[in-house]
């Protein structure tokens, strides 16, 4: 079953030519657009409508996306955020990021990018490309600190893997080592540090200084 996807942009034109790329695309399809936060709310009235996924722009009249991340995030936990945006600086990066969107992409994305970000959003639960990354951890305080907890060096390494596109089979490669290995690596972790997801490590990572 494909996944389900609501494009939240109020250009119309740029929704609906997004709409019809992500229409060749295997695994999703488009339910529907919504012009802003608002119309999505709205929409939302109808709980056949709520989707497994939203693309969401930030600059739009009435409620943007800053509010409509965080409303979702209130209201909707379980919805995976991607903002696509003609925005990539670093204040707006980080503002969405701790709202709680997921994801982060530009416009100008080629369509094979975004089926590739959307099926990581979709398995891994986030997708940040490496530029954005890059502006996270640059940005991110270090009032959050791992000192402590007691963190291995084999789990250090795991961390700044965390933050990556890699599957969890990847990053087993990458440390030569079985994939169940990695994974109760994550589950120590998970443990130690009272988390449940790898969204959740990835982002101590980031705050901590563990990342790539």
């Amino acid at each position: 079953m494909k996944k389900t996807i609501v494009i939240v942009d109020d250009h119309i034109l740029i929704a609906k030519a997004l709409e019809g790329i992500i229409g060749n695309f295997k695994d999703f399809e488009v339910i529907y657009v919504a012009e802003n936060g608002k119309d999505l709310i709205h929409k939302f009235e109808n709980k056949s409508k709520i989707p497994d996924i939203i693309l969401l722009d930030i600059s739009m009249p009435i409620m943007d996306g800053f509010e409509t991340v965080l409303w979702l995030k209130e209201n909707h936990p379980d919805i995976k955020v991607m903002a696509l945006s003609m925005q990539g600086d670093d204040k707006s990066v980080i503002k969405m990021i701790k709202n709680g969107a997921k994801g982060y992409l530009l416009k100008n994305t080629h369509p094979q990018e975004l089926e590739n970000a959307l099926i990581k959003l979709n398995t891994d639960g986030f997708f940040y490309p490496d530029w954005a990354s890059k502006i996270i951890f640059s940005n991110m305080n270090n009032e959050e600190t791992a000192a402590n907890v007691r963190i291995s060096e084999r789990e250090k390494e795991f961390l700044k893997y965390t933050v990556t596109e890699l599957s969890y089979k990847e990053i087993a490669d990458k440390m030569c080592c079985s994939p169940r290995t990695v994974e109760s690596y994550r589950d120590q972790l998970c443990d130690k540090l009272d988390l449940k997801t790898r969204v959740g490590l990835a982002v101590f990572a980031i705050k901590n200084g563990f990342a790539v």
